[in-house]
């Protein structure tokens, strides 16, 4: 099986709400509806237009993962939208991986030297995964002021690509 990882856009937006809002609420029980979620309707405004990104993950042409880039100033920027299907999870296929290096690579062509993300605290597989990638956790008092705030957010991380 071989992952595709490739940027998306207003195109894709039924597949992205049906992936991130059946995790969001089916698998992890977190109140948050699409409602709550204006930019999954509006990736190319949200995001692109911005000067972030939104790239999915495809087995096949179908979508098993998302990542998405924030920039809310010159050299920051914050992750948001990490979700892979639960039967792709895992160091088998490695999709979270290779989302996130993707979205690295991008934060160093495009200038962006601070990267930070807010999580909720039942995610624990993925407050491991980004602290094996070298994220550290912050107090929520030490995120940037432009830091785009999700309210189901409680835990936050932040690392420096220099």
């Amino acid at each position: 099986m071989n992952v595709e990882i490739k940027a998306v856009d207003d195109s894709y937006t039924n597949q992205i709400t049906q992936l991130i809002s059946n995790i969001q609420q089916n698998e992890f029980n977190i109140a948050i509806s699409i409602e709550d979620q204006p930019d999954l309707l509006a990736i190319e405004d949200f995001y692109i237009a911005k000067g972030g990104h939104f790239f999915g993950a495809f087995l096949d042409d179908e979508l098993v993962g998302t990542i998405a880039l924030v920039k809310f100033d010159e050299h920051s920027g914050a992750i948001r939208k990490m979700f892979v299907k639960k039967e792709f999870r895992g160091k088998e296929l490695n999709i979270a991986q290779k989302l996130l290096d993707v979205l690295i690579d991008h934060c160093h062509k495009t200038k962006i030297e601070n990267l930070f993300l807010g999580t909720v605290s039942v995610l624990k597989a993925a407050q491991r995964f980004y602290e094996r990638n070298g994220f550290e956790i912050i107090e929520k008092s030490r995120l940037p002021d432009k830091f785009p705030l999700m309210s189901a957010d409680n835990v936050f991380y932040s690392i420096n690509l220099k």
